[in-house]
């Protein structure tokens, strides 16, 4: 495991469509394992695959910073099947260093994803 870079925008990595994972190998589990000590050592609750420089469909969630293992959530190739609501508020980016912005999101989201072990959920 290992923190590498975050890449800062406006890299092209940033701005271009993410690749779908097409298997789930050794390299895959180093990237994801690699984008979680990132993450934590940011620190921040979210990181996608080309956020490290990596144009693949990966994004990596924990909530709690690092302080509950059970907290981390990996999605591989997730897709969003619904949304509900909608709430504003302040978020910032690791990639854009020292930026908050008000945004709206959805309230709910209903996605699938595949886990580090190819089971989806």
């Amino acid at each position: 495991m290992a923190v590498r870079p975050i890449t800062r925008y406006p890299e092209p990595v940033l701005l271009a469509p993410c690749l779908e994972v097409p298997e789930i190998t050794e390299e895959i589990r180093k990237v994801v394992d690699d984008m979680v000590d990132t993450m934590h050592t940011a620190p921040g609750i979210g990181l996608a695959a080309n956020q490290i420089g990596v144009n693949l469909r990966i994004a990596v969630i924990d909530l709690t910073v690092g302080k509950d293992r059970n907290g981390l959530k990996v999605l591989i190739n997730p897709i969003l099947l619904a949304e509900e609501g909608k709430f504003n508020d302040e978020e910032g980016c690791l990639s854009i260093p020292d930026f908050l912005e008000k945004v709206t999101r959805p309230r709910r989201v209903v996605a699938e994803a595949l886990d580090i072990n190819g089971k989806r959920w």
